[in-house]
């Protein structure tokens, strides 16, 4: 039984390791978002271990007052987190392109009573919003999604403000991770330059500013 019992324990990691390392693999030729069903299962205690919804909103320089803007807002647990922090004199607006995505976050406002929340079914590569319309704009874990992310941070850097920030924080464990070096390319074709990098090769927040048009 414990000879069966510390070979299960041994075997885990490589399987995880082979599950993930699967994944990455479908997903780097087939682009799509996250299915809803899965957003509270990648909403896990391990992954807020490093991205901390309260600090990761500190960590992308939300203040109180502050437009901000969250691409692909998951569970919404980050999206509370933000909306919290930018008070009730700021706002927060959430895209998703799935549709049960923004019911999701919608009915957790709701339920949390956040009340400066707007989400809306969007393109991050039309966006609803009227040029230089946002403080901050970040996406977690959300990146490697996107088929063509140049196409989605030019749409960025057309609603940021001139004194804005896109923010772009990733971990790891996420099958579509990419590493910081990758982002900090993307962002230079759409015209968008790094400022700093918090974290590490595991996890990271990668802070973005406009650059020369």
């Amino acid at each position: 039984m414990w000879r069966t019992l510390l070979k299960g324990i041994l075997l885990a990691p490589v399987i995880l390791v082979a599950f993930h390392t699967l994944i990455r693999t479908v997903r780097r030729f087939h682009k799509f978002p996250i299915p809803q069903f899965l957003a509270n299962l990648i909403d896990n205690p391990l992954r807020r271990r490093f991205q901390p919804p309260d600090a990761t909103a500190i960590r992308h320089g939300i203040e109180p007052g502050m437009t901000v803007l969250d691409v692909g807002p998951g569970n919404g647990r980050y999206t509370i987190a933000a909306a919290r922090r930018t008070g009730p004199a700021g706002s927060l607006h959430a895209v998703d392109i799935e549709p049960k995505m923004i019911e999701r976050l919608q009915a957790r406002a709701d339920a949390e009573g956040v009340t400066n929340i707007q989400a809306r079914v969007a393109s991050a590569y039309e966006l609803p919003y009227p040029d230089a319309f946002f403080d901050v704009i970040y996406m977690i874990t959300v990146t490697g999604e996107i088929p063509d992310p140049v196409r989605a941070l030019r749409e960025f850097r057309r609603v940021l403000k001139p004194s804005g920030r896109v923010a772009v924080s990733e971990i790891l464990l996420d099958p579509d991770y990419p590493q910081a070096s990758t982002v900090t390319r993307w962002a230079a074709a759409a015209g968008l330059k790094p400022a700093r990098k918090i974290g590490n090769f595991f996890y990271y927040t990668l802070i973005l500013e406009p650059g020369p048009q």
